[in-house]
């Protein structure tokens, strides 16, 4: 039987439902697993145990009464750093910012405690979101539950770890170069970036910002596709604003089996190598598929340049993530920008330079964007999702070295670091939604998980092909060391 801690947050509000445990009871198991567990991990950071304790019981005289609000009434979960949660920081790891007591839930949040969810922490993240690796001068690094020396992903890092470890019920997190993504891989949980603007993402924000940011998206994570699905519908939809003429209708798959696709994989790529335990992963579930009698092509790729397609993402990434900087680090990038030799078109000089473009530069990748999202959108007429990998290597090893210092070895190749914003960004910058699966262990005993894109709106289509797969054995496994 699962261990209560690793079932799924649908499994645990149906036992609620049930009356096979209470809300309060089930608050309290998770409590103390995070008082056991959580010092060694340091996953969640902010604990809200007073207000979750009275919402428990409030759920649990509800229930007594007949009244359920919803998908995940009386489930306790925990939410990254970076939401607005009525009471608590918000600093994003910024020490200027770590008396920044936010006095309203975010949208998300709110509709999260709508269904009935509980709401008792949140956990770690790195330096303005923007890393690999979840550390900062405000709550210190998280670890990888499988191997407290690796890294357990970022930006929603310390979510990814609770879930792995069994801390909580249900994560949510955001993404703009893989954040929810890859420490869903790194951690072997499941997570999903949805298309963007579907999950309205008001009050995930920064002190005063109300506008969401081009790329930026939030999204569910889970120990189960099922769960995924959940949270896109109770997260999902427009904001105020736009309910007086919009709503949410996502298209579900109508496919009742693995027979039925048609699939993409894409397995590697010269300019962003993946390393062969990662290589491996995308032709073991590709196999799943057409050994169930679907149809799988390597070669097909959307028709598009890869480098031009890759520069359109840095136009837009850089100065979207310059835009969160202070004035004062904002103001030395300009420094160092105007130092520039002119002739000077290295890597490292186009990046300083496109972290303070212009509007007019901004305007233009978002026009190249738009050609890509049109090509991506006649790549789907003809299959329903390309496979692809999240990261190049499973988890490595914590390093915060200064990041022009920091390398990754795939397999016996030294690599930039950030060289692997390449799997995040095929499905960030053109809107597209994106599903991360576990795929079992490495020889030493570490996850690797793949993604599964599909056609913008697709969201519901990339998560019914991750339900297919779950049950084809592509589920969470728990780490060893973290029992009842």
């Amino acid at each position: 039987m699962t261990q209560l801690s690793y079932k799924s947050a649908n499994q645990l509000a149906q036992m609620i439902l049930n009356n096979e445990i209470s809300s309060s009871e089930l608050l309290e198991y998770f409590i103390k697993r995070v008082e056991k567990y959580n010092p060694s991990i340091n996953a969640i950071i902010i604990k809200n145990y007073d207000e979750a304790r009275k919402q428990s019981r409030l759920l649990d005289e509800k229930l007594k009464k007949g009244e359920i609000l919803g998908a995940l009434h009386g489930v306790p979960m925990t939410v990254k750093e970076s939401y607005g949660l009525k009471n608590t920081p918000t600093t994003y790891g910024r020490s200027d910012l770590k008396d920044n007591i936010v006095s309203e839930d975010a949208l998300s949040i709110q509709r999260l405690k709508g269904s009935g969810a509980v709401i008792f922490g949140k956990t770690n993240v790195p330096l303005n979101l923007a890393d690999f690796q979840s550390y900062n001068d405000v709550y210190g690094t998280t670890n990888n539950p499988w191997d407290l020396t690796k890294v357990p992903g970022g930006s929603s890092g310390g979510s990814a770890a609770a879930l792995a470890a069994g801390l909580t019920g249900f994560e949510t997190g955001s993404d703009i170069g893989g954040s929810i993504r890859n420490p869903a891989h790194y951690c072997g949980v499941f997570g999903h970036k949805p298309t963007w603007g579907l999950l309205p993402p008001r009050g995930h924000a920064l002190p005063g910002v109300v506008a969401q940011s081009d790329l930026t998206v939030i999204g569910p994570m889970a120990r189960s596709a099922h769960d995924l699905e959940t949270g896109v519908l109770i997260m999902g939809g427009p904001d105020e604003i736009q309910s007086a003429g919009l709503k949410m209708d996502l298209e579900r798959s109508e496919k009742k089996s693995l027979k039925e696709y048609k699939i993409a994989s894409w397995v590697n790529e010269d300019i962003a190598p993946v390393n062969q335990e990662v290589q491996n992963r995308i032709l073991k579930v590709s196999k799943t598929i057409s050994d169930a009698g679907g149809k799988v092509d390597f070669e097909a790729r959307p028709d598009f340049d890869l480098l031009e397609a890759m520069n359109t993402y840095q136009s837009l990434l850089l100065p979207t993530m310059s835009s969160r900087a202070g004035d004062d680090e904002y103001n030395l990038l300009k420094e160092r920008v105007e130092k520039l030799d002119p002739t000077d078109n290295s890597e490292s000089a186009n990046t300083l330079r496109k972290q303070i473009s212009s509007l007019r530069d901004y305007n233009r990748a978002n026009n190249d964007r738009t050609h890509l999202r049109w090509k991506w959108h006649e790549f789907f007429k003809e299959y329903d999702a390309i496979i692809t990998p999240v990261m190049a290597t499973e988890a490595f090893d914590h390093n915060h070295a200064n990041y022009g210092e920091r390398t990754i070895m795939v397999d016996n190749d030294e690599r930039p670091y950030f060289e692997q914003v390449f799997w995040a960004g095929i499905a960030i910058c053109s809107y597209l939604p994106s599903t991360v699966i576990p795929t079992g262990l490495t020889e030493e005993g570490l996850p690797i998980g793949i993604q599964i894109i599909g056609p913008e709106y697709g969201d519901l289509k990339t998560i019914g092909l991750a339900k297919l797969l779950e049950e084809e054995g592509y589920h969470f496994t728990p780490p060893p060391n973290y029992p009842d």
